[in-house]
């Protein structure tokens, strides 16, 4: 009876690919992200390296739309290459390979700024259904399902730690009015913090360095005080 009524509130949908997403690509990959970081950085000495940005960041839209190309999501996003990629056997398949591609993000001020990126690949899924009759999906429960799958996503990876530190969750909800690059300012944002974070640790290793630290009144964004009280903007650890 339980299982019927959580069928039919579709309560156990972004649960599930909340999980499904971890056991089979992000606890696979996520490990192994800032040695291939590392490998790009010593290829290209001439590249600004900030260690704290070296993680995968991964983009959750709640309207679930997704592009294939981010570069036609925003100009200001451009493909630079592929990192190192990984080669395992997986469920049958021989060398199944896992990669990720590194983009220079352009902000206001036409500084570049280098980091692994791509969308929370299940949310395509979710859109789908909500296209699909069979699925019965609406458009708000397709909302309420990318919320929990964020949350989901966030309290399974905040406990696993052989991926501590090796993501950044950037959950967003778009502007009604369409802005040409709200999507690139958002990774220059959390970009920003992470390089903020690497400034404080060394500050704590120097503690005679001059501060530079970011203005505290950094945009805070959240979806609802009722829906999701915690910032959507999250360290990752």
């Amino acid at each position: 009876e339980m299982s019927e009524m959580s069928e039919r509130s579709k309560q156990n949908v972004a649960h599930g690919l909340a999980w499904s997403f971890y056991v089979g690509y992000l606890k696979i990959v996520l490990p192994r992200v800032k040695k291939s970081m590392e490998e790009f950085s010593r290829a290209n000495p001439n590249l600004p390296a900030c260690r704290k940005t070296w993680k995968l960041h991964i983009l959750i839209p709640l309207s679930c739309d997704i592009y294939d190309d981010l570069e036609k999501a925003d100009s200001n996003i451009q493909y630079v290459t592929e990192l190192t990629e990984t080669t395992l056997a997986r469920a049958g398949i021989k060398k199944r390979v896992y990669k990720h591609s590194l983009y220079a993000i352009t902000d206001e001020e036409n500084q570049l700024w280098h980091c692994a990126v791509e969308y929370a690949t299940p949310l395509q899924t979710l859109y789908a259904m909500s296209q699909d009759e069979c699925a019965a999906f609406s458009r708000e429960e397709r909302l309420e399902q990318a919320k929990l799958f964020y949350r989901t996503l966030e309290e399974i990876l905040k406990g696993s730690k052989e991926c501590a530190d090796t993501y950044r969750l950037i959950a967003y909800e778009e502007p009604e009015e369409v802005e040409t690059h709200f999507l690139s300012r958002e990774i220059v944002w959390h970009l920003r913090q992470e390089h903020h974070e690497e400034i404080a640790v060394l500050e704590q290793s120097h503690p005679h360095s001059p501060s530079t630290a970011l203005d505290s009144a950094e945009l805070n964004l959240q979806i609802s005080v009722s829906d999701l009280p915690q910032p959507l903007r999250t360290d990752g650890f």
